[in-house]
């Protein structure tokens, strides 16, 4: 079953670039499709794939910060490919 994850990782800290762009980073290293945009980022692929990703990742994030907060869709489908119709 394929998936399309949009996540959004906010640190409540004034240093609030690194540990994000630490989480991306590692998100593209993962070898699964990683689309990111100046609001969200958003990956997608296999379900159990993606969550085994997700499930270390934000359990890493979140031992390495005091305070932080993790926005995430989910949709049951591969949308990489969506182009709008209108």
């Amino acid at each position: 079953m394929k998936i399309s994850v949009e996540l959004t990782l906010s640190p409540l800290q004034d240093d609030f670039e690194a540990p994000i762009i630490n989480f991306i980073k590692k998100l593209r290293d993962s070898g699964l499709a990683v689309l990111e945009n100046p609001l969200s980022t958003q990956v997608f692929g296999d379900y159990d794939k993606v969550m085994e990703l997700l499930h270390s990742e934000i359990k890493e994030s979140f031992e390495n910060l005091d305070h932080v907060v993790l926005t995430m869709k989910m949709v049951k489908s591969d949308r990489s490919e969506y182009e709008p119709h209108f």
